[in-house]
Formats: structure tokens, C-alpha cells, sequence
């Protein structure tokens, strides 16, 4: 065998399993068709983040920021790393009482959040419209640039070899490749995000798109990042177009502004319609938004599961394949923790939580593959 583990993908996902992996002991090369860290890592807004729409999401998405804060501690620069915090802005009382809901869900789990009223929310942030009820402060999210800890991961495995060329196929003994030539290894993981349908149709993911714009410099206007409560809906929607408030404040001192998303779309291109749709939204919760300069506005397409959670560990149909993909908008947050769980049951040690809710056999229909 060429290599102990072929990986497709080398964004956020790929390289942290390249790195996990290689930790142990093992012979890796990643297969890459473009840049390092492009696709969807490239194209996300790097929000480290924890979610609690469910217990499992809670756990991956906690466990993962423990992970990031251990590999950001040393050198924030290089990751483009800043601790700003998240707040999660309610509308109204009744979005106060799910902030406080979703506080107890974070207390239980001893992750440290606190509730701001109306005068503690403006205080902070100055520059959010009038009449908002308070917000939920997350002090443990933070936020980092996505390639430049993919890179980094890929830099710091031991032996990793790097891979130009796209993937075709599958096969017993490895990975096709496009020029015709082969990837011969033991086992395959496919990590490349919504692009791994090509190689397994039969995987219960969809693509989702998204836009993002970035606006001029603005440094101090903006302290944390703000998500309006009312993005949980919009994140999670099975079908249709939706936006939600996000901004986050990037350590170059410009506002980068989200979100949408949108199913049954292929083209990369940005939808005006939806762009201006998103930052007439943005604009409701933080009026000033209107008046500053938009430097570029992108897309980019997430691997959304048919349950909300990603597939993590060895395809159920298909021998000597695994998979690390469906994370759908928390690909960034979760990347560590995922490259930790996979390499934990490819070894065969004890994993820091539970593996099964993200086990890619608990569907059943990938346990038969008709080629």
C-alpha cells in the first residue's frame, strides 16, 4: 500500500484528521483538487461556536471549542484567532425567555453564559436598533480565519504527503484519480465536504449556499459577535430560501455580515436577490450597517445532513471507507473535535465523548451501496 489512510479534502475537516491521525503513528496522504483550505472553509465566516439545538450538537460543539482553545493558546495571530464572544440577541420578551432557556441548557454543561438586560446589551453594543429585549453573552465563542489553521494543520503532520488531484472514484484498493493514475491505501476517508456525493451519492446530505459579505475597515464599531436568536430557525430549515442576523467583527476591523442559505441552487454566483434580502435583514437589527462600505460579498456551499449532525467514522456500506462530513454550519467549530473522535475510533482508544450519535451506520440506508 502507498499509504495507511487516503483523505479527500484538504479543508478545515481534512487537515485536522490528517493531523489527528498522523499523530498516531500513521502514514497519511491528503488528496486535494485545489487549494488548501478552500471550498467551504475558505467560504465560512470561522464563528467558533457552541449550539445546543440538541444534546449531541452540545457535546461536539463543546467539546470542540476546548480543542480550539488549546491549539489557539499559544499563537492567536497565526489562526487569526479572537475571543470576542458571542451574543445571542432576543428580539422581543419571548425571545428573552428562549435566551434563558437556552442559559440553563449552557449552565447544566457547566459552559459560562450570562443575561443581559436592554441597558447592559446597548451599553456593550451601541450600535444595535432600538427596542431589543437583551441577549445571551457567550464569552467562551470566539472566531479565527479558517485557511490559515488549515494550512497549519497540514504544516505541523508528521509525514502527511499533499496530493494535487482530484478524486474520481473509490476503489478496493484506493482512490482514482483524475489524470488516471492511483492512490493506493488501506482505508479512505472522504472529508470534502457537499463534493463527497460525487464519490458517495448515497450519503443523506445535501448542499446548502450561502453568502457572506465583508465590508471597509471599521475598527471598534462592533465588540462581539451578534446572531439574532432567530437564526436557529433559518440554520436549521429543510428547504427553501431563509437569512438570519450574524456579524462578526474581524481582527482586521472589518464586519464581516451573514447569513443565508438555500437549497436546490448549484451555481456559484452570488444571488442579488438574496444578498440584498440578507443586508436589509442585518440592517434591521444594526442600522448603521446601511451606510459602511461593502468590500465583497462571496458563496460558498455547506454539507447539510438529513439530521443535523455530521457523519463521523466508517461508512456502514462501503469497506475500508470512512467519512468525516454533513457538518452543515458548524464544519469550522467541530473540525477538532471531529478529527479527534475519528482518530480515536481508527485506533481503537477511548474517545473524550460518545461516538454512536455521529456514526454514520445510524443510517440505515447506507448499509447496502449498489455501485
Amino acid at each position: 500500500m502507498d499509504t495507511d489512510i487516503a483523505i479527500i479534502g484538504a479543508g478545515i475537516i481534512g487537515a485536522a484528521c490528517a493531523d489527528a491521525l498522523a499523530a498516531h503513528g500513521l502514514r497519511v496522504t491528503v488528496i486535494e483538487c485545489d487549494a488548501v483550505g478552500s471550498g467551504a472553509t475558505a467560504a465560512g465566516m470561522g464563528h467558533l461556536v457552541v449550539m445546543d439545538d440538541n444534546p449531541a450538537e452540545l457535546a461536539l460543539t463543546a467539546y470542540s471549542l476546548s480543542l480550539w482553545r488549546g491549539l489557539t493558546g499559544g499563537n492567536a495571530a497565526r489562526h487569526e484567532y479572537s475571543h470576542c464572544g458571542t451574543l445571542w440577541l432576543a428580539a422581543d420578551d419571548e425571545e428573552r425567555e428562549a435566551a434563558r432557556t437556552k442559559q440553563h441548557t449552557l449552565l447544566a454543561q457547566d459552559i459560562d453564559s450570562q443575561l443581559l438586560d436592554a441597558h447592559a446589551l446597548y451599553a456593550t453594543e451601541p450600535h444595535l436598533r432600538p427596542g431589543l429585549a437583551g441577549a445571551l453573552h457567550v464569552p467562551g465563542d470566539g472566531i479565527v480565519y479558517p485557511p490559515k489553521t488549515a494550512r497549519f494543520l497540514l504544516e505541523r503532520a508528521r509525514g502527511v504527503r499533499l496530493v494535487t488531484a482530484r478524486a474520481e472514484a473509490l476503489l478496493p484498493e484506493g482512490v482514482l484519480l483524475g489524470d488516471g493514475s492511483m492512490i493506493h491505501a488501506r482505508t479512505v476517508l472522504v472529508a470534502n465536504g457537499a463534493a463527497a456525493l460525487s464519490l458517495c451519492p448515497e450519503l443523506p446530505i445535501r448542499p446548502k449556499k450561502g453568502h457572506l459579505v465583508i465590508t471597509d475597515r471599521y475598527p471598534g464599531t462592533l465588540r462581539h459577535q451578534l446572531v439574532e436568536l432567530g437564526y436557529i430557525k433559518s440554520a436549521h430549515a429543510g428547504d427553501g430560501d431563509s437569512v438570519a442576523f450574524n456579524v462578526q467583527p474581524r481582527p482586521t476591523g472589518q464586519l464581516l455580515i451573514g447569513s443565508s442559505r438555500q437549497f436546490g441552487v448549484t451555481g456559484k454566483e452570488a444571488d442579488m436577490r438574496i444578498v440584498s434580502r440578507m443586508l436589509a435583514h442585518a440592517a434591521g437589527y444594526m442600522p448603521m450597517l446601511a451606510q459602511l462600505n461593502a468590500l465583497r460579498c462571496w458563496t460558498g456551499f455547506r454539507a447539510a445532513s438529513s439530521d443535523g449532525l455530521p457523519l463521523i467514522g466508517p461508512h456502514p456500506g462501503r469497506p475500508n471507507v470512512w467519512l468525516a462530513t454533513g457538518h452543515e454550519g458548524l464544519g469550522i467549530t467541530t473540525s477538532l473535535a471531529t478529527a479527534a473522535l475519528l482518530a480515536a475510533q481508527f485506533t481503537g482508544t477511548p474517545p473524550a465523548i460518545p461516538v454512536a450519535p455521529y456514526l454514520p451506520a445510524r443510517f440505515p440506508e447506507l448499509t447496502h451501496v449498489h455501485e
